[in-house]
């Protein structure tokens, strides 16, 4: 799998979100932030940002961590599977440096589980916080 980031890896229509918003497989939060997941027929991940100006309000702190969500994305899409994943950011998460998130999204994908949401219950997700 290559670990570009092109347009066939980002949710771009409404309709895509949505579909994610209505029925998420899996959930994981952390400080600051909360993912969506739905699994996707298409054998790779695609990745859904919310970042608003009403949680993070300077537009230079919002593109900071939307990078950073990239970045992150790209190195761990692997082990993501094949996923449709949104992140809505909450209060708090520009007040994060650029390693905090990276050590945060790493262990929000982690918490995703591509092959096993079926067999896993709610409590095994949290158990990883």
């Amino acid at each position: 799998m290559s670990r570009s980031f092109g347009r066939e890896k980002r949710l771009l229509t409404p309709r895509q979100f949505k579909a994610v918003f209505d029925s998420p497989s899996d959930k994981a939060s952390g400080r600051c932030v909360l993912l969506l997941a739905r699994k996707n027929d298409l054998g790779f991940p695609r990745l859904g940002l919310v970042i608003g100006k009403k949680s993070v309000k300077l537009s230079v702190e919002r593109n900071r961590i939307k990078r950073q969500i990239r970045e992150s994305f790209r190195h761990h899409q692997e082990q993501i599977g094949a996923m449709d994943l949104v992140i809505i950011s909450r209060r708090g998460l520009a007040d994060l440096e650029n390693p905090e998130l990276a050590k945060l999204f790493a262990k929000l994908w982690r918490r995703i589980r591509p092959n096993g949401s079926e067999n896993s219950t709610p409590s095994a997700v949290s158990d990883h916080a």
